[in-house]
């Protein structure tokens, strides 16, 4: 008898025969498959193990059956289709969710079919991902990139696309069509209402609020409370999001005003409220927001005597080797 097959030999009644010819049933839904896998019958539970209809959730339970062949048939199953992830008990995982190797999936966790995950990530405990996106007909699946760690309690809706490396703090939200590069990290509390376009290496602080069409470019510091605005006249449906470039820190607790522009290098104040465009590697604050003085004004507060910005000069703290091997060459006498 070919050992890869479930032994038949061993059903000896109608009633372990018609569940039998149910756990083998890939049409069987995912509840009386998870009920059949507590059979006292090996043979049903094993069964159970290789239909490829089973969820995943059922599949690590079986991982420990007291019975090796059933673990066997566990292992051939993973070994078919390639998912050597860990999911707790708990987590509700659904079949059409494309998961990859090395994932780890936390208590009381839902991940919805319409969903990518890459290698190597972590999603904490009472997480939602995938959640359906009621006004995005026909979405495309929310891609999560390798290597990322969601934390608990976040949500992340379906439409939206991460790079590599994305980081969470607690009770993040994520609205559909984002997308983002890699590296991109999102504090505690904060939210991304979504159609947003966010570069690399982006560090969003808690208590950040990312309003719609917002456009966030490569290496932006968004610290703690800060939020950008969309609705130049509220409540409308006109939205105009602002836009952010390169290298710009926004300090804490300011507002961008819909439509506003900050380009490459500024440094925003903290408490400010910013209604017009601001040039570029300056600094503004007040509300209104108004000019203080050019960004490379300011001086190291650490006795040093060397300038703060471009921050890119002495701030190098988890960035690429390559990326601040072009820094220091962009600023050989920092």
């Amino acid at each position: 008898m070919d050992k890869d097959k479930v032994k038949t030999c061993t059903i000896i009644n109608s009633e372990q025969k018609s569940d039998f010819i149910r756990a083998n049933d890939p049409d069987s839904d995912s509840e009386l498959l998870h009920s059949l896998s507590f059979s006292e019958d090996e043979t049903i539970r094993a069964a159970v193990a290789l239909n490829k209809s089973t969820p995943h959730k059922t599949i690590e339970i079986l991982s420990s059956d007291k019975s090796e062949y059933v673990r066997n048939s566990v292992e051939k199953r993973k070994t078919e289709l390639d998912i050597s992830f860990e999911v707790h008990p708990t987590a509700i995982i659904s079949k059409g969710a494309r998961i990859a190797k090395n994932v780890i999936v936390g208590p009381f966790t839902i991940i919805h079919k319409n969903v990518i995950i890459d290698e190597g990530t972590v999603i904490g405990s009472h997480c939602e991902i995938g959640y359906p996106a009621l006004n995005f007909p026909d979405a495309p699946p929310l891609e999560i990139g390798k290597n990322s760690f969601i934390r608990s309690h976040s949500i992340f809706y379906e439409g939206s696309k991460f790079g590599e490396n994305l980081v969470t703090g607690h009770r993040v939200t994520v609205r559909e069509k984002t997308t983002a590069g890699r590296n991109l990290q999102i504090g505690t509390l904060s939210d991304i209402q979504g159609n947003c376009e966010i570069g690399n290496f982006v560090k969003f602080h808690s208590n950040v609020h990312i309003g719609q069409l917002s456009k966030i470019n490569d290496y932006v510091w968004i610290f703690p409370y800060v939020v950008l605005t969309n609705d130049p006249h509220p409540p409308s449906n006109t939205m105009i999001g602002a836009t952010i470039e390169k290298y710009v820190a926004v300090a804490t607790m300011s507002v961008i005003l819909p439509g506003v522009t900050i380009n490459e290098g500024a440094l925003i104040g903290a408490h400010s409220s910013v209604s017009k465009d601001v040039e570029a590697d300056t600094v503004v604050a007040g509300s209104p927001a108004k000019y203080i003085c050019d960004t490379d004004k300011i001086k190291l507060k650490d006795g040093s005597g060397n300038y703060a910005y471009p921050w890119r000069r002495h701030f190098h703290n988890g960035y690429l080797p390559e990326v601040v091997a072009q820094w220091i060459a962009e600023f050989p006498n920092r």
